[in-house]
């Protein structure tokens, strides 16, 4: 007997398919904008299908809400600009599309519980807390350094 999907009843959930992404050597060379869109790309469909899988195979452990995160981050303007990196869930935006990155906006680490925790720029001290990603995107929208406009080459910082 199978489900819908061809998955026989009794066994291993189907896996989700794996995702092609887009090509970040080739945006670099269309310029920091590609960069920053490929990137933002690259994160949401990558973090999507990590979510997916997790669903798959352990349904009854929370995962961290990165997705809801990148989303509000891209709808909020001065954020869009900015390069997007995860580092251990954590979403952090960057004035520079190379590394070393150049991190002065608050990074958001997404907890399991739903809640967002905001730490100061390339520091553990906590500044906030946010019971949903848009508050959250609000609270680093609120200590956009003055001037900081959008991400940029290493050539270029």
């Amino acid at each position: 007997m199978s489900d819908n999907d061809g998955a026989h009843v009794g066994e291993r959930p189907l896996l989700p398919r794996p995702v092609l992404l887009p090509d970040l050597a080739a945006a670099r060379l269309l310029g920091p904008a590609e960069v920053v869109e490929a990137s933002r790309q690259r994160l949401l469909l990558g973090w999507k299908a990590m979510r997916d899988y997790q669903l798959a195979c352990r349904p009854d452990r929370p995962y961290p809400p990165v997705v809801p995160l990148l989303e509000a981050a891209y709808a909020e303007p001065r954020l869009r600009v900015l390069h997007p990196f995860t580092s251990h869930h954590s979403l952090n935006l960057s004035s520079c599309t190379e590394y070393p990155y150049l991190v002065q906006v608050p990074p958001v680490d997404p907890l399991p519980d739903g809640r967002n925790r905001i730490r100061g720029p390339r520091s553990a001290a906590v500044i906030g807390w946010a019971d949903t990603a848009e508050e959250a995107v609000a609270l680093v929208v609120a200590r956009i350094p003055p001037g900081l406009g959008p991400a940029v080459t290493r050539a270029e910082a």
